[in-house]
């Protein structure tokens, strides 16, 4: 590689790295996990507890306490356990 390919994707990594640094606030964090965490389980127990929506359905904040209700009404004990995990 040319030396001034490489400065160049030296300079643009170093760059790109600082700008896409972002910083979560503790309650920030946690609300994505929640959702990452409904999102899978959604996916997981598309079949058993939410058979009658879209299966593609993006998941947000506000469906995470109705993932979680479904969750513990049909998806049998690890269900209930995902869903009070949620509940949280």
């Amino acid at each position: 590689m040319a030396e001034t390919v490489h400065q160049y994707l030296s300079r643009i990594g170093r760059k790109g790295g600082r700008k896409s640094r972002r910083t979560l606030t503790p309650q920030q964090a946690r609300e994505m996990v929640k959702v990452r965490e409904a999102r899978r389980a959604y996916r997981e127990f598309h079949a058993s507890c939410f058979w009658s929506h879209d299966p593609g359905y993006r998941i947000t904040l506000e469906d995470v306490p109705w993932v979680a209700a479904q969750l513990m009404k049909h998806g049998g004990r690890r269900g209930w356990e995902i869903g009070a995990k949620l509940s949280r």
